[in-house]
């Protein structure tokens, strides 16, 4: 029998559920929201704030552990609405602004503002996926943009298969697990350990290091990673992996496949994947090409090019995430052969998967990616594709390769600065070189520039990364804000000198 007191405490806590879950609550909230998201973007957008809020990791931690000790048990409308508008106006200010023209960092974009409305549907609503019926729009709307994308890279419909998941890493993990399970027949179900001589990976020297993680998970061992030779670009010389896969050959060694990149991470170096994928039609390999990056290059006329023979690849990553400019994390896995879609996980899970409908286990997520729950994660594409339609994502693309090739062109024209590299899109590695520093070390150059890096970003003038090229220290950008400007590319060089002469004054 509940006591008395225990109904109390029971109906007090249905009274704290009841507010959480108040829809007026969410309506007012919504509207709070989207204003302060208005004015932080056009702020943003129009250059105003610092485009890092730098502070020391332990302050952000502080301010965050001070606001849940904030947290009160008053559960009023108006107090409510208070807290959550002061909630959103400090994630606001203590961000990274990646909606800013003077962004030029990692490989994150600015995306379409708006479609992040379209994943916020999906997270309000809560909508997963597993099996078909938890998540049925959703897996309607993952599987017509596997469809267009697919369609995109050159492959005949309902020959090939995709699958989306959450970020390339797992992407890669998931082409390279498939290839293994394939290659190999099977080791899923009786392991490496079975008296097979080790398996290798051959890889381009500057794949991305989720790659080798993924060597790693998969059993396979990083030791047995080959690095493919590059060129004088930086991309795998087809000639030189052919020279490989022969010798692997003729020893019996079990190749699980050739990892190619279009492209590389350091300097956006794009494989020749015709050639590529011709030495592994000739040697019987598995082609996977790491394409998170450049794969948006198919939608564009100006650059198709450079992903030439991505449709003759085996299995494909595609990051949504990163050049068709939507929220993280939505990467898509393909293979060119539906038949592999269901290669990679070799399970039974009666409790999920319906056997009184067969049929629908070719809709069921969970049957493809290592997820079993997953979030909605292509709603936010779906919805800019539907409303902008596909000229959207060939103009971004276009216009960041295109100032690729500006900056190039500054840099180059310049005699204080040094391109690394002639871009092949909307990657730049370079260094500064005061005249102070012509003559200097060049372990000491690489110091300079990677200190120089650091004081501007913690200025918030601009936020760009280091890099290294044979071990000395560069600067790197990526013109991933279809809203940068050439001008904000000569106040980045001015930046860059100004900050290179006050170093200088200080040693």
């Amino acid at each position: 029998m509940i006591q008395p007191s225990a109904k109390s405490d029971l109906a007090t806590a249905q009274d704290r559920i009841a507010a959480a879950f108040d829809v007026s609550l969410l309506r007012e909230a919504g509207h709070r929201l989207a204003d302060a998201l208005g004015s932080h973007m056009a702020s943003v957008q129009a250059g105003e704030p610092a485009v890092l809020n730098w502070r020391e990791p332990q302050a952000n931690i502080d301010l965050a552990k001070k606001q849940l000790a904030a947290t009160e048990n008053d559960f009023e409308a108006s107090e409510l609405l208070e807290r959550f508008s002061q909630l959103v106006d400090t994630m606001l200010s203590r961000g990274q602004n990646l909606h800013h023209p003077r962004y030029v960092g990692h490989q994150v974009p600015a995306s379409v503002p708006i479609a992040g409305l379209f994943d916020a549907v999906g997270a309000v609503t809560n909508q997963v996926m597993a099996v078909y019926e938890m998540g049925p729009w959703a897996t309607a709307v993952e599987q017509a943009m596997i469809e267009e994308l697919g369609a995109a890279i050159g492959w005949p419909e309902g020959e090939f298969a995709g699958l989306v998941t959450h970020g390339g890493s797992l992407a890669n993990l998931t082409g390279l697990l498939t290839a293994r399970n394939v290659v190999l027949g099977d080791v899923w179900e009786r392991g490496l350990a079975d008296g097979r001589d080790a398996p290798v990976i051959v890889a381009h020297t500057e794949a991305h290091y989720s790659v080798a993680r993924a060597v790693g998970i998969l059993g396979i061992g990083t030791q047995q990673v080959i690095k493919a030779p590059v060129d004088g670009l930086r991309r795998i010389d087809p000639n030189q992996l052919n020279e490989i896969l022969a010798k692997l050959r003729k020893q019996n060694r079990p190749i699980i496949a050739v990892s190619a990149c279009a492209c590389a991470t350091p300097i956006g170096a794009f494989d020749p994947l015709v050639e590529i994928a011709e030495v592994c039609r000739r040697h019987d390999v598995w082609l996977h090409v790491d394409a998170a990056h450049g794969g948006s290059a198919v939608l564009s006329d100006r650059y198709r090019h450079l992903v030439a023979g991505l449709e003759l690849a085996d299995s494909v990553v595609w990051d949504a995430h990163k050049m068709l400019f939507v929220p993280a994390l939505c990467a898509f896995v393909f293979y060119r052969d539906r038949e592999h879609r269901f290669e990679a996980f070799r399970q039974d899970a009666p409790y999920l998967f319906d056997p009184s409908a067969p049929g629908l286990a070719e809709y069921d997520s969970g049957l493809k990616t290592i997820e079993c729950t997953k979030r909605s994660a292509v709603f936010g594409l779906w919805g800019l594709w539907s409303m902008f339609g596909r000229q959207l994502f060939a103009d971004m693309v276009d216009t960041t390769f295109d100032l690729g090739r500006v900056f190039y062109e500054k840099l180059s024209a310049a005699d204080d600065f040094e391109p690394m590299h002639d871009p092949q899109c909307n990657i730049v590695a370079f260094r500064h070189l005061p005249v102070e520093m012509k003559d200097v070390p060049l372990e000491e150059l690489g110091e300079f520039q990677l200190e120089l890096r650091r004081r501007v970003i913690q200025s918030g003038e601009f936020y760009l990364v280091p890099t290294k090229k044979d071990g000395i220290g560069g600067l790197r950008i990526v013109i991933i804000n279809p809203l940068t400007k050439p001008a904000h590319l000569d106040q980045l060089l001015d930046t860059l000198r100004e900050t290179g002469r006050q170093m200088l004054r200080e040693s």
